[in-house]
This record gives structure tokens, sequence and C-alpha cells, in this order.
């Protein structure tokens, strides 16, 4: 009787732990996988947090419809949504959307990790430093682009991008990943910063170097690869780096005893939602698809990580028309600039039930803070 009742005991409270999906940091966390859960006693080790720039709920559908329905996304079974309103606008860009996320902060568009008077704002992935956490950013758009910038700068103008390159050589994280060459070796106060990286860590590698998944680095060095000039190409032209690459920062960033913090960019379906093509749309969808399946498949394996996917904003106003097939997407456009929907959220692991509901795009930054004990 007495070991039943002692049975029934942990029973009883293992379940009302699993039920409540307690939001405190240090209580149990459910981690769904399949049909099942997996009980974590602790917050989250690494933390990545994956922007598709341009991402709303039409991008998302229209590439699951040409994927033959079916995208790793479906994976998440916490999910949010989010307001996306900057300080000075209700339609959003990059720059501020990023800083929300980045920062904690509504600033007014243009700005990169500032508040509205231009005071530099700590950054989720300074913090990390901070707390002794390997640091990494891998984009397909340019490394000093508005999304990247906002992690890793503090500029009153997302355009000023060799000012912001600047911050970028003064930084230190461990793992950087993009295009813009340009900005680092051929700047107009003709500044070379990939000479100045590289005595102070860095093991420097371009596109003309090869492929990254060709490349053999010095792991125990911090990386920067510029993986085009200026703006990488769309991923219909022929670019294939963000799959190897996201996979050759979570191989390096896993490293420390201390945990990670990664922000990675699908930087191009905002790209393909401002030039109204809905092709441009759903390939770019889908790479970052693929990209958000390599990270599950590390979360799931790792089982300390937590993974949020969300976007900055919608671009383009897209719209899913009468006539679409599964082959092919019949679309429509109301703008070339973004859109002020609010933005869904998709979380997996330790900590994940707290993206539920409906809050701020600055409520992202404040919820990771608060996983991590930061």
């Amino acid at each position: 009787m007495k070991t039943y009742i002692f049975q029934a005991s942990i029973f009883f409270t293992l379940l009302f732990s699993f039920s409540s999906c307690s939001k405190k940091v240090y209580e149990i966390n459910m981690i769904h996988e399949s049909n099942s859960c997996v009980a974590t006693m602790s917050k989250p080790k690494n933390v990545i947090l994956m922007i598709g720039d341009g991402m709303g709920l039409s991008q998302i559908t229209a590439g699951l419809i040409i994927n033959n329905q079916q995208l790793n996304l479906e994976q998440f079974n916490n999910i949010g949504l989010h307001k996306s309103f900057s300080y000075d606008n209700l339609v959003t860009d990059s720059a501020a959307g990023a800083t929300a996320f980045a920062s904690g902060v509504k600033t007014y568009n243009g700005a990169i990790g500032v508040t509205p008077d231009t005071i530099a704002a700590k950054t989720l992935l300074e913090e990390a430093q901070d707390k002794g956490l390997e640091t990494g950013l891998v984009v397909s758009s340019t490394i000093v682009h508005a999304t990247p910038a906002a992690f890793i700068a503090h500029n009153r103008l997302r355009k000023n991008y060799e000012e912001i390159a600047v911050d970028v050589s003064n930084h230190t994280a461990d793992v950087l990943i993009g295009g813009g060459k340009k900005f680092f070796d051929r700047r107009k106060d003709e500044q070379d910063l990939i000479s100045k990286m590289e005595s102070n860590g860095y093991e420097v590698k371009t596109f003309l170097d090869g492929d990254i998944q060709n490349l053999t680095l010095d792991p125990s060095k911090k990386i920067l690869y510029l993986t085009a000039d200026e703006d990488p190409l769309p991923v219909s032209q022929g670019r294939d780096y963000l799959v190897p690459a996201t996979e050759l920062a979570l191989n390096r960033l896993n490293q420390s005893e201390n945990g990670f913090f990664m922000m990675i960019e699908g930087s191009q379906i905002d790209w393909g939602g401002h030039a109204n093509n809905s092709d441009y749309i759903v390939s770019e969808m889908i790479d970052f698809d693929h990209v958000i399946g390599k990270v599950l498949d590390f979360a799931k394996k790792d089982r300390n990580t937590l993974v949020v996917v969300t976007a900055d904003h919608e671009t383009g106003g897209y719209a899913i028309l009468n006539g679409t097939t599964a082959e092919k997407i019949e679309p429509g456009f109301s703008s070339t600039y973004h859109s002020a929907t609010m933005i869904p959220v998709f979380a997996y692991g330790p900590g994940s039930e707290d993206f539920r509901g409906i809050y701020q795009n600055t409520d992202i930054n404040k919820k990771i803070k608060a996983l991590m004990g930061w």
C-alpha cells in the first residue's frame, strides 16, 4: 500500500507538471517530438532565432502548396503572433523590426540597434557574449544589411553600410556569414577591415576562395565568410550556401560548454515580396524551410536548444488567389512595400510554450532573456 501511494504521488506530480507546462525558467518544460513529450529540467543552453524576412502567412502557405503541402514549420506545436509595428509607423521596416527582437525596444524605421533618441541599446548577441556564450549570424543578405546589423551594430541609419561594417569589425562574434565583401575591403575611407579582422583572430574567407562546404576552416578561430561582393544571388540563380553555412555554424558554435546564441535570416523572401514576384518568394521560402529542418534536427538531438522562428514583417501584401494549383500560385499583391499584418511565431525546445499567444515584437527579446536568466 505504501509503495502504491508513493508511485501515485509521483504520477500526479509529473502529470501536473506536464499539463501545466510551467513558464518558470527552471521548472519542467515540454519538448514535443512526434507524439511524445520529453521533459527537461533546465533552461535552454542554446538559442537559435530564425527570421524569415518578409515572411507572412501567405508566404508560408505558398511555400507549403508548392512543396507538396509539406514544410518543416509544421513540426512546431507552440505558435503565437506578434504585433510588428515600430515606434513611428504601423508598418515597420526591417531595421526597426530586427532592433525590436535584438534589443527589446520599439524604435523608428531605419534605426539599427538604437532607441528613438539614437542611444545604443544592448542586443541579444551582446548579452550572450557578456554571459560567455558563443555567438553567430548567418544570412542570405549582406552581413551589414538591416536585420543582421541590428544584432551587432548601433547606427542611426540602416543605409550607413560602411559605418556598420566598422562595427562588425570591432565586434567579436564567433561566426559571421553573409555577403557584402566590398564594404570591408573597397571602402571610401580605404580602410582594410578584412586585414583588421584577421589580426583580431578571424579566419576570413570569401566566395573567391570557394564554396563554404568545400572549405577547411580552423575550428579554433572566429569565422568571417563573405558570400558575395555585395548582395548574394537569389537561390533560383544558384545561391546554395544557407544550409551548409548553418551546419558549419552549428558545428563551430556547439563546441562551447557555455552554449551559444545564433541568428539565421532567410533574407530574400522579403526581396521577392518587394519585386511582387511570387516565384521568387516561394523559392526563398522553401530554401529557408530547409534550414529550419536542419536546425530542428540539431535541436531534437541536443534537447537543450530553444528555436524561435518568425519574421520582422510581411512584404507585398501577398495573397494567394483563385486559380492557384499545386504546381502554380496565382498571386495578388497590394503593395511593393511591407504590410501591417500580425506575424506568426513558431517555437520549439525548452521554454517554447512561452511563445504562445499574441504579444509585441519586443516581447520576443524579453521572453528569450527571461528563459536564459539574463
